[in-house]
């Protein structure tokens, strides 16, 4: 992933200086397994601890003789610890080092995508909160429906997210495993103690049945989890995007002191975090179609896998990593406009009381066909001509003959859309 959207500790983590770094810890893990067994001797452990390193450089100069970064990266550690060395990678196939690093790699990356998600989720419950009761226009087909209130639609965000997290988590527990089973999975010249053995030290799951690698099912899981949060990012993003129209600007993105929008136009102030955030999340999405594709490899394992894994690992947890912290610094910067939400709600002459009429007639006995045949003819009155609903219902003889002025009064109540606004927060938020 490029720099631009790469940040520092995510970006370390895969770094190729870092990669070959967790490659020698497993080989260190396994080692240390081999003497738990008794195969390594004390002093050549000793030695193995206090030698094995590798120079990157000399690994790449390696490589290019050899074509096999394995290969290149044992021979240079070998190259630094001397006899010793030929107890490194014993029984050991190149893919028990690198799928088993992979899950390290993933398991320390998901910690960090897991923190952010808290983080933004932490923002959500406070956006929800701090606007609870401040009422808006809702949008359907994106024309005015029914009111709503600027909480609640926060909510909304932050019960997806909390079902984004519970996905996540279950997938990141699925990819940190690991396996030390040799060239097709048998243990034919391991002992399933040294896997055991490495896997705790490592922190990370035993794989219960591997072949030449792990199966890629997990790691699908894992991307696929990626691209669902990534809908739920791009569906906020659209949102706010369409929320700082000019037209309709209940909210906006924080402008800082400087800040320029437009080489062209000195006035314009865009929505460019949550169109940035739009455009990083069809990435994730598209990734975790590679990964799928993955999963369908020859017999005990072929290599069309690794290409892909080399791109899609280090890219989408690095977008992820990005855009949820993008996301969460966008919303606690979030200018909130109320006077436009006010106007916007009263745009449209207040036709959103319509089924609270419909209703109202329906209770006292008129047929449903009837009823909504009265309210439509009325409210597209007023949309053709620019009147207000509640005046012109008041007005019609036909709804005025069935329901009292005191009536009517109480059905014109902005109030009542908010009216179950508690039980909602309390169900999302268990208040």
């Amino acid at each position: 992933m490029i720099e631009r959207y790469t940040r520092p500790e995510m970006g370390s983590l895969w770094s190729l200086e870092n990669k070959y770094r967790v490659w020698l810890e497993v080989e260190l893990a396994v080692c240390e397994a081999w003497l738990k067994l008794g195969v390594i001797p004390e002093e050549d452990m000793k030695t193995i601890r206090e030698k094995a390193d590798f120079e990157l450089e000399r690994i790449l100069e390696i490589e290019t003789k050899t074509k096999h970064d394995v290969i290149a990266f044992l021979t240079a550690v070998e190259e630094k610890v001397g006899p010793s060395s030929r107890f490194i990678h014993l029984g050991c196939t190149s893919s028990d080092i690198v799928d088993t690093a992979n899950g390290v790699l993933l398991s320390r990356a998901g910690a960090l995508i897991a923190k952010d998600i808290e983080k933004l989720l932490d923002t959500l419950k406070t956006l929800a909160h701090t606007h609870k009761g401040r009422i808006v226009i809702g949008r359907t087909h994106g024309v005015h429906a029914e009111p709503t209130s600027f909480g609640l639609k926060m909510a909304g965000f932050y019960a997806e997210f909390k079902r984004h997290q519970e996905r996540f988590l279950h997938a990141w527990k699925n990819v940190s495993v690991g396996k030390i089973s040799g060239a097709v999975g048998t243990y034919a010249h391991l002992n399933p103690e040294v896997e055991k053995t490495t896997c705790e030290i490592l922190g990370l799951s035993v794989d219960p049945i591997s072949t030449q690698i792990i199966q890629r099912d997990r790691h699908a899981e894992f991307f696929t989890s990626l691209a669902l949060l990534a809908g739920g990012i791009e569906r906020l993003c659209v949102e706010l995007r369409h929320l700082q129209r000019t037209e309709v600007l209940e909210v906006e993105e924080g402008f800082s002191k400087g800040q320029k929008g437009s080489s062209a136009m000195p006035h314009k102030k865009n929505p460019i975090s949550a169109e940035n955030m739009t455009g990083l999340s069809r990435l994730l999405r598209t990734n975790a179609m590679a990964s799928l594709e993955n999963m369908a490899l020859w017999h005990e394992r072929d290599i069309s896998h690794s290409s892909v894994e080399r791109v899609i690992m280090p890219d989408c947890t690095i977008i992820a990593n990005y855009v949820l912290n993008r996301l969460a610094g966008l919303l606690a910067n979030l200018k909130i406009n109320p006077e436009n939400m006010e106007r916007n709600l009263n745009l449209s002459y207040g036709l959103f009381f319509s089924q609270r009429v419909l209703l109202a007639l329906i209770e006292t006995g008129l047929p449903r066909q009837k009823a909504y045949e009265m309210v439509q003819a009325v409210a597209m009155r007023c949309w053709n001509e620019r009147l207000h609903f509640p005046e012109e219902a008041r007005k019609d003889d036909e709804i005025s003959s069935r329901l009292s002025a005191e009536k009517l009064d109480e059905l014109f109540d902005y109030g009542y859309y908010l009216s179950q606004e508690d039980f909602i927060f309390n169900r999302v938020f268990g208040e």
